[in-house]
């Protein structure tokens, strides 16, 4: 983990691909995330037009809340072309709501079928979180 307060970086797996990212708390960490797994395919994003999407989802715990929220951002990639680079997202008990902001998707070079729960654990730091999340290309 690196030095700095919010980021992500890319770790050698055998088949897959992983990255480790970190935040000082939990909806850093999910920003974070969409922001690694984009870098992680290539996405380039169409300058100008901005799209919002919202969507919301119920989840039991980190781990879970993590996994939903790329897998939809994923699913939004596929149907729709969209990829997104800002986020507003508010946690509230079981529910949390996203308000994404990006544009289409102009090229992407790793195609990422799913975001598996392989090792998958959301671990507190002294400063802040950390998690290790495989993709499976």
């Amino acid at each position: 983990m690196s030095n700095l307060k919010a980021g992500f970086r890319e770790l050698e797996h055998t088949a897959d691909c992983e990255l480790e990212i970190w935040a000082p708390n939990f909806i850093d960490l999910l920003e974070q995330a969409a922001l690694g797994m984009n870098a992680l395919a290539g996405i380039r994003l169409i300058p100008g037009n901005r799209v919002v999407r919202k969507f919301h989802f119920m989840f039991n715990d980190f781990e879970q809340a993590l996994v939903s929220f790329l897998e939809e951002l994923l699913f939004i990639a596929d149907m729709e072309n969209l990829a997104f680079d800002e986020f507003e997202i508010v946690v509230s008990r079981n529910l949390i709501d996203v308000k994404a902001i990006g544009s289409e998707i102009l090229a992407d070079s790793k195609e990422i079928k799913a975001v598996t729960y392989h090792n998958l654990a959301v671990i507190s730091t002294q400063s802040g979180l950390c998690v290790r999340v495989v993709f499976d290309v």
